[in-house]
């Protein structure tokens, strides 16, 4: 049971962490960058601040599942990435990110399947909460127009990164029951972010192939705060069940809206006081 609440709070840590990376992207993409350039930045310092958690000395650690679960969780990683950022460049971003959070719907029943983890009555009321927080805080979010584009061929493409994202968060418990290090799986990540970016600058950003002053401010920000999601991630995962912690982490988008509230000004309607209190009842019941 101390395991257990030990992974519920690392999963709390990670949604804090999440909201204020969110609120940072949210700031990068007011204006025209490379996006490409943006992740390969993320993924140099990712690496370098999580350079301190390795121990390669350590005759303990299970180099083959850990270096074969690291680069699955890393293509799932960075490829559920770069193909949100590729269906928000053709799609509403509040669509895509509502059908990218209802990537805990997958989490649920990929953890019933395939780690046999059964939620209690109680956090199944709580995945719910979950589910109807993200779809609430979206309606209170969306235009008109919003709400009726729902088929585009943007809605597939993002689709697939919900399912990559999931697959992330499973392949890393499957990964950790199976003898990854949970210290080394993540560094294997942030090199996956590095390649991935870069290919996605190449291929698709030619001509914004430039490393400014605020990009890389922006950068070292982001790539910090991501190396301490992945690591509270992975010792979610690591102590608790990925069915309860992997929802909680998702709660993050309120802490986004709050910030953006509180420093951007940004409106705030009735619409959204059910979506608030949802993802507070679904956090509470989940850690029970």
């Amino acid at each position: 049971m101390e395991k257990e609440m030990l992974g519920i709070v690392f999963a709390v840590c990670c949604l804090l962490l999440t909201a204020v990376n969110d609120f940072v992207f949210k700031l990068f993409a007011r204006k025209e960058r490379s996006k490409g350039m943006f992740c390969f930045l993320i993924g140099i310092f990712w690496m370098f601040a999580l350079a301190w958690s390795l121990d390669l000395h350590n005759d303990s650690i299970n180099w083959k599942s850990s270096i074969f679960w690291g680069s699955v969780s890393g293509i799932f990683s960075a490829g559920g990435n770069l193909l949100l950022i590729e269906g928000m460049s053709r799609q509403s971003a509040g669509i895509c990110s509502l059908i990218y959070r209802l990537n805990m719907i997958l989490v649920v029943i990929g953890a019933g399947l395939f780690l046999g983890e059964v939620p209690i009555p109680v956090q199944y009321v709580g995945i719910f909460c979950a589910l109807a927080a993200v779809v609430l805080f979206q309606y209170g979010s969306s235009s008109g127009d919003e709400k009726r584009n729902w088929l585009s061929p943007a809605i597939l493409i993002v689709a697939v990164a919900a399912v990559m994202r999931a697959g992330m968060g499973l392949s890393y418990k499957y990964g950790f029951s199976h003898g990854a290090d949970k210290n080394l799986v993540p560094f294997i990540n942030s090199i996956f972010w590095i390649v991935g970016g870069l290919i996605y600058a190449l291929v698709k950003e030619r001509k914004m192939l430039k490393l400014d002053r605020e990009l890389t401010v922006y950068g070292s920000i982001s790539g910090v705060t991501v190396a301490a999601i992945v690591f509270f991630m992975a010792g979610s995962l690591y102590y608790g069940k990925a069915a309860v912690v992997l929802p909680i982490a998702q709660m993050s988008f309120i802490g986004t809206f709050v910030l953006g509230i509180v420093f951007l000004k940004e409106r705030f309607s009735r619409a959204h006081i059910p979506a608030l209190l949802c993802g507070i009842i679904a956090v509470i019941l989940l850690s029970l």
